[in-house]
């Protein structure tokens, strides 16, 4: 038993979960939640966990990235799927919750912990022992400005991103590799040609798509000017978009040996090259408006998306810089982060960094190694992706199969592949779990 009290800041997916690790291990927790004095922008209820927007989380199938992550927490023991089983909903193959008795459960089964203390005050200075800081992509201001005097410039307060694909979905047979004026390696960028006609017609389409309505705290026209839709810079012109992110200029298309009307680059989004990166497509468009008018592009056609373009408030860490991967800070180890201020998206991906960050938590009071999760395993991935330093332009990233290992030899079969991953990541963490006691 652990006689050490410690501190999580934060009353969400995150915060709940890392304290509950820690509490049903014994380690006294005091858990601080501004909500009862001050709420953000997007909460009103004054329970813990509160679900801001959509009330699913995905989907419930282990041959899923999503059901293979809620499957390691249940094997975890998470505390947010033992709500969720008792106040499911109807959803097709997905597993959604009733809103606010799924807030409910989780806050009358947290604080009927002895070992955890509830304080509702908002935290505005980094706390000086053992700490876990869980504090939401709406985290305060004064709790940000915290955080930016401990990190320097690596905080971020907008997110303003560009979609993801996996590389084996892509046509080779579409596109080169090849840096602008051969300046940088030669797999630096994979290029995505397109002709007068394709461009045309993908242009027509991305200028007339529908976009994704913003809330009030989500608006920022100084980030968008700086960071501009790839759709509001179309809408500017025809040729706007071919001299900005689709300029062809110092590319030459090997099929035809001259240069194409338009390229879309695509970056490596991790070391593997397994994901990749829309070069200059920041976006609001709806997700299947995305989906819809970029697979237009030839080269992605069929293309699977790990995540799409955002553009909204988002308080997160250029975690590559600053994390490891048992979710510690390199600067002061006894302190963690946990949540979507880590750059893990989605509500269970959130939940899941904070179990994670708890045990670690605990595994240093008790003088023991980080337990750090083989990269097979969904939750050991994304908490690579997040601390890997090789990763220079950082994202979000939620729960996909894109950041795991491939199986060898191939499975062709996408959702026999998707079998075996997840059949691989769970029997791995079964065994871990078996031998670390957890």
């Amino acid at each position: 038993m652990q006689s050490r009290s410690v501190i999580v800041v934060g009353g969400g997916l995150a915060g709940v979960e890392a304290a509950w690790a820690l509490a049903t291990r014994g380690v006294p927790v005091t858990l601080f939640e501004m909500k009862g004095k001050k709420f953000s922008p997007a909460h009103h209820s004054t329970n813990l966990a509160e679900l801001v927007c959509s009330n699913s989380f995905k989907a419930a199938r282990l041959n899923s990235a999503a059901g293979m992550l809620k499957e390691e927490m249940r094997l975890l023991g998470s505390l947010c799927m033992q709500a969720a089983s008792r106040c499911a909903v109807p959803a097709g193959g997905a597993l959604a919750v009733d809103r606010d008795r799924f807030s409910e459960i989780v806050t009358e089964t947290l604080l009927a912990n002895p070992n955890i203390t509830l304080v509702r005050e908002e935290v505005t200075a980094i706390p000086a022992g053992p700490a876990i800081i869980a504090a939401g992509p709406l985290a305060s201001d004064a709790i940000s400005e915290a955080i930016r005097d401990l990190c320097g410039d690596a905080l971020s307060f907008f997110d303003a991103a560009a979609p993801i694909v996996t590389r084996d979905s892509l046509d080779d047979d579409c596109l080169f590799t090849q840096s602008r004026y051969d300046r940088g390696g030669e797999d630096d960028y994979l290029n995505c040609p397109m002709n007068k006609a394709e461009y045309e017609a993908f242009y027509d389409a991305l200028v007339h798509a529908e976009s994704a309505e913003l809330h009030t705290f989500d608006r920022r026209k100084d980030v968008y000017e700086g960071c501009m839709p790839i759709e509001v810079m179309a809408a500017r012109g025809k040729d706007t978009i071919r001299y900005g992110p689709l300029k062809p200029v110092g590319l030459r298309d090997p099929r035809t040996g001259h240069r194409p009307w338009a390229v879309l680059q695509l970056r490596k989004e991790n070391a593997a090259g397994s994901l990749l990166n829309l070069v200059g497509f920041q976006t609001n468009l709806k997700f299947g408006e995305q989906k819809r008018v970029f697979s237009m592009i030839p080269a992605l056609k069929q293309a699977e998306f790990v995540r799409y373009g955002v553009m909204h408030r988002n308080t997160f860490l250029d975690s590559p810089r600053c994390l490891n991967a048992d979710f510690s800070l390199r600067a002061r180890p006894d302190l963690f982060f946990a949540g979507q201020i880590t750059g893990v998206e989605g509500y269970m991906e959130s939940a899941a960094s904070g179990i994670l960050a708890g045990l670690n938590l605990l595994r240093r009071l008790q003088n023991m190694p980080p337990l750090i999760l083989p990269d097979v395993t969904m939750l050991g991935a994304l908490a690579g992706y997040i601390s890997d330093p090789t990763v220079k332009h950082f994202q979000p990233m939620g729960a996909n199969f894109g950041v795991l290992p491939p199986i060898e030899p191939k499975i062709r079969d996408k959702q026999l592949r998707y079998a075996a991953l997840s059949d691989r990541g769970l029997d791995t963490l079964k065994d871990i779990i078996r031998k670390e006691g957890l």
